[in-house]
């Protein structure tokens, strides 16, 4: 006998999200082999620009972060080949220089402490949409972990190198999780790596979808209440891991060396 047909949706809700608690395992990746996963992950999946684009997370010092070598593009990237560096983007442990673009990364950092990792890339579906200068619509399912979550920069600063493009994206990302910066690209952030790493992928996946939607005709928009209900039941730190874990699993069988 079913005992759980007539409960309300609120009620199966929790229940799952207790569940999902005790069943959804954790990772135990180092933040060094995280970021060298994610880098692999993301440029299996798109965020394959050559050498632009960036990713970062905190270091063990306040004003430090994790980082990639200027010169590697994301499938070369492995856990021991990242740098750690400063504001100043000096660099505290490893060879070679960071992208001078991270740069802004520091003023995200200053401006978000509840950012602990910022991914910059310019996918090729980003980029379509971002030479358009029109905002990312969400009205899909899938995508809602972005719904009134994208925040977007219509006027290109130029190359962010400077402390005023660090200053405008910093704003202009403001208290979202996500930018779309025209003629540019996208910059996911994230509590964790696993989150920061979902919500690129998400950007990606939403930005094609959205011009092949644009394409067939015009997009419908969903009710704004079912898409924070379901922004809030996506975006939750179990979701997030068992979605990096699945990506993770699947880079590893190819990519089994960015864990060295």
């Amino acid at each position: 006998m079913a005992k759980t047909m007539a409960l309300p949706k609120d009620q199966l809700i929790q229940k799952a999200l207790k569940q999902m608690q005790g069943s959804l395992a954790d990772n135990t990746w180092t933040v060094r082999e995280k970021l060298a996963l994610t880098c692999r992950i993301l440029f299996d999946n798109g965020h394959d620009s050559g050498l632009a684009g960036q990713i970062s997370a905190r270091g063990p010092q306040p004003g430090t972060f994790y980082t990639q070598q200027l010169g590697l593009g994301f499938d070369e990237i492995t856990a021991s080949n990242l740098l750690l560096v400063n504001e100043d983007l000096e660099v505290l442990e490893g060879q070679g220089m960071p992208n001078p673009a991270n740069r802004f990364h520091s003023w995200v950092y200053r401006a978000r402490p509840d950012v602990n990792c910022i991914i910059h890339t310019h996918p090729t579906h980003v980029a379509a949409l971002s030479m358009l200068e029109v905002p990312l619509e969400v009205s899909h399912m899938d995508l809602c972990p972005l719904y009134d979550d994208c925040a977007f920069l219509e006027a290109w600063p130029g190359v962010p190198v400077g402390n005023e493009e660090g200053e405008i994206i910093s704003a202009a990302l403001g208290d979202k999780r996500a930018i779309l910066l025209s003629h540019h690209g996208q910059l996911s952030t994230g509590a964790s790596i696993e989150e920061a790493c979902v919500i690129a992928q998400l950007i990606e996946r939403a930005a094609k979808l959205q011009l092949l939607a644009m394409a067939a005709g015009s997009i419908k928009p969903i009710a704004p209440e079912l898409g924070r209900e379901a922004h809030d039941w996506i975006s939750r730190p179990k979701r997030h891991s068992a979605a990096f874990n699945y990506y993770a699993r699947q880079c590893l069988r190819v990519h089994g060396d960015c864990l060295n």
